[in-house]
Parts: C-alpha cells; sequence; structure tokens
C-alpha cells in the first residue's frame, strides 16, 4: 500500500489518449490527486498523447 507521505505532491502523466491513461488517471485521483488545470493534447502523426498535471493538497 502506498503511503500518502510517500507520494510526491506534484506529478504530470503522459500518455496516448486511451482507456489506460484514463485508468492511470483515475488510480491518481482515487490516491488524494486533485486534477491541476486542463489536459494538453497533441497529435504525434499517429495517435493522439495527452498530459495531465495533477497536485496532492497537503
Amino acid at each position: 500500500m502506498v503511503e500518502a507521505e510517500d507520494l510526491p505532491r506534484y506529478r504530470v502523466l503522459t500518455g496516448p489518449d486511451d482507456a489506460e491513461f484514463c485508468r492511470r488517471v483515475s488510480q491518481a485521483l482515487d490516491l488524494g490527486y486533485e486534477l491541476h488545470g486542463s489536459p494538453a493534447v497533441t497529435f504525434d502523426g499517429e495517435r493522439v498523447i495527452v498530459a495531465q498535471a495533477l497536485i496532492r493538497p497537503l
């Protein structure tokens, strides 16, 4: 089990815009993180890539 004090306060998740990326963001939210700003989205010529910043409140 991950302890809250072992987690960074700020993190950015990146990856293809797919179900796995959504699961990773959902897991971070379950651990107490909150979304920080809007996601950034780009296209790498083959697929959509997303970046989402998250913060863990004190």
